[in-house]
């Protein structure tokens, strides 16, 4: 299955530059003879400019084979399971080659131990099967963005003379891989927000799809600043999304986590997590904390209470910790409200902290409202508090509102 293709996805950053177009090359490995056609299908009307080629191969024989022909790949996309030669066997050949790309894995749904190898052999993300293309098609624009941040790192490197331009770089590689397409049905809708910060931290927020139609919801915020705090965002962020998918129970994933993170933490780095999944089929919210702060539930009636749930310990610390969790039965119309402590923390001129009960206050006076109103108002009344005070920390939230299909 060997030929190109050109397709342009909405506002898909590309990062080669040939004259005056920007090009991106993506290798796609696979021996399903589907494959091809159904990325024609759902591409079809934006096959047209060049911005965007896609090349084939059957397994990866053929993939090393194309890449000696094409030097300007920037992603290749492969399964694991092929003939002559499998995916994770490719991603070492890869690291073998030391050249300019990001690997994307496809793998069965919770396949752990497939997925951790082919993190550990320095795969950049991955999908399941049976593909979802909006979810392939969000993972490719993620994966090109954070290829052109860290191409462009390396080559504003020797001119980074200042504090400030590595943060600068660090503020873009943290926005690159963080979700901006929110899903939304009729039992449900997520909405998220960041503003970053000056002195850039390690904030992030993820949310993806599990089994059995349950949603998997992240919040945390990596320890320190600047590029190595953004780089151990990312390495948190995919194991968290790994774990989830393989794990059902929140505090067994985030123990997991936490493991896997006390033997490769090289930084002495740490991060507060809270971890959540969701069933919009029963309205369930199962949970676990990795000393973060706690999330809000607001109800229709303005009434506002955190989750009960304990602290527990950051994570990267302490080997073999057993993480608190719990669940919650939620209500149509009910909003659960996260957050980083950007928000609470939040200083004025005065030194005076935003805080806990000001967000609450602020939260109930919208209830009712949709999950974007919730993460616009919360921050407008966070920057009004602030005033010229300089942001200090990531402003970040996770606003889920829960309907089901009656409401």
């Amino acid at each position: 299955m060997r030929g190109a293709i050109d397709i342009r996805p909405p506002g898909l950053p590309v990062p080669n530059r040939r004259g005056d177009i920007r090009v991106a090359k993506i290798l796609v490995v696979d021996d399903e003879p589907d494959l091809q056609v159904l990325l024609r299908q759902k591409f079809r009307k934006k096959i047209r400019s060049g911005a965007l080629t896609l090349i084939f191969a059957e397994n990866g024989v053929e993939a090393l084979e194309q890449l000696q022909t094409h030097d300007d790949v920037d992603m290749v996309l492969s399964d694991i399971n092929m003939p002559q030669m499998d995916g994770l066997t490719l991603l070492h050949q890869l690291n073998q080659l030391n050249r300019d790309l990001r690997a994307v894995i496809v793998t069965a749904y919770g396949d752990m131990k497939n997925i951790r190898t082919a993190m550990n052999r320095g795969a950049f993300d991955f999908v399941t099967k049976p593909i979802d293309f909006h979810d392939l098609e969000a993972t490719i624009s993620k994966t090109l963005a954070h290829l052109e941040v860290m191409r462009e790192a390396l080559r504003s490197r020797d001119e980074l003379v200042a504090l400030r331009r590595e943060l600068g770089v660090a503020a873009r590689m943290q926005e690159s891989i963080l979700p901006t397409v929110f899903p939304r049905d009729s039992r449900f809708e997520i909405h998220a927000s960041m503003t970053p910060a000056l002195e850039v931290g390690g904030d992030f927020y993820d949310f993806f799809k599990l089994e059995d139609g349950r949603m998997g919801i992240v919040m945390a915020d990596v320890s320190g600043k600047g590029v190595p705090a953004a780089l151990f965002m990312m390495v948190s962020r995919t194991l968290m999304k790994g774990t989830a998918i393989g794990e059902s129970d929140p505090a067994t994933a985030v123990a997991e986590v936490n493991r896997l993170l006390v033997e490769s933490n090289e930084e002495s780095m740490f991060v507060t997590l809270f971890y959540a999944s969701f069933d919009p089929a029963a309205g369930l919210l199962e949970f676990a904390n990795g000393g973060h702060n706690l999330p809000y539930v607001v109800k229709k009636s303005g009434d506002v209470e955190q989750i009960d749930c304990d602290s527990g310990i950051v994570l990267a610390v302490l080997p073999g910790f057993e993480f608190p969790g719990g669940a919650l039965q939620l209500e149509p119309g009910d909003v659960v409200f996260f957050y980083t402590d950007g928000i609470t923390e939040a200083m004025n001129e005065e030194g005076e902290e935003f805080g806990d009960d000001t967000l609450a206050a602020v939260l109930g006076e919208i209830a009712g409202s949709d999950a974007p109103t919730f993460s616009e108002k919360v921050v407008e009344a966070v920057r009004a508090h602030a005033g010229d005070a300089p942001q200090s920390d990531d402003i970040t939230c996770l606003c889920l509102r829960y309907a089901d299909s009656a409401s």
